[in-house]
């Protein structure tokens, strides 16, 4: 299984970035799938997360109504697209897969994960 992430980049506070997460050697449409962030010196966090089907959406309070996740299950794909970008957005952020029906916001509970893509929002 692989997860290869991408889109991230410098952008100043209050732009947008739309993160990509593209999937192989998996059935891509029976795993939930996830984005997480790890900022220096912080534990990895949730952010957002989709069900199989796309239609149940689920994120973190302190991106609602500035990120929004989606999929493409015929191209295995998951995206990210972040809007109002804060400096405290700022961080290496990671897609994760997991054989479940339901988002989980705890990483161990993902099966895979991609190598990160770092997003940095200059103030």
């Amino acid at each position: 299984v692989q997860l290869q992430a991408s889109g991230g980049g410098l952008v100043q506070s209050g732009g947008s970035l739309a993160l990509s997460c593209a999937a192989s050697g998996l059935t891509f449409s029976r795993y939930v799938m996830a984005w997480f962030r790890q900022a220096p010196g912080k534990e990895r966090e949730f952010v957002a997360g989709i069900s199989w089907t796309g239609g149940g959406t689920y994120y973190a309070d302190s991106v609602k109504g500035r990120f929004t996740i989606s999929r493409d299950n015929a191209k295995n794909t998951v995206a990210l697209q972040m809007n109002s970008l804060k400096p405290e957005d700022t961080a290496l952020y990671y897609c994760a897969s997991r054989k479940q029906v339901v988002v989980a916001t705890t990483p161990t509970l993902y099966d895979y994960w991609g190598q990160g893509t770092l997003v940095t929002v200059s103030s």
